[in-house]
This record gives structure tokens, sequence and C-alpha cells, in this order.
């Protein structure tokens, strides 16, 4: 079964980087749920673009550094 999103991410690693951040921690900075930032992590669910830049934003990153679509 496909993954329901082709958008990939980092967040994990990102969290790790950043003293291992639990996904609670990421997602009470970011206004989602810890089951949201948990369904994106695993490329379930494409956050919104303004979640996109706030996740961004936490680890002081750009979109692109963070989130990765294939190319056609």
């Amino acid at each position: 079964m496909p993954k329901p999103t082709l958008v990939t991410n980092r967040i994990r690693a990102l969290r790790f980087d950043a003293d291992e951040m639990s996904q609670g921690a990421l997602a009470e900075r970011v206004g989602v749920t810890r089951q949201t930032v948990n369904a994106i992590e695993q490329g379930k669910y494409s956050p919104s673009l303004e979640v996109a830049f706030k996740i961004a934003r936490v680890f002081g990153v750009t979109l692109d550094e963070v989130f990765q679509y294939p190319p056609d």
C-alpha cells in the first residue's frame, strides 16, 4: 500500500539534532497535536504550508531542508 503522500521529511533527524526534542515539544511549538507531528513525520500526512513553515522555523532551517518532494 503506497504512502498517502510523496512528500518526505527529515523531522526525526532534526528533532534528534535539537537535543532529542520530543514530538510533543515540537507539536506545542508549532500549534498542532503530537499525533499530527507523528503522522507528518511518518509520511502519512502532508502538513499545511503554514505548519510546514512553522516546523522549519522551529529548527531554524529552510522548508526544503525539512521537506522533500521527488522530481518528476
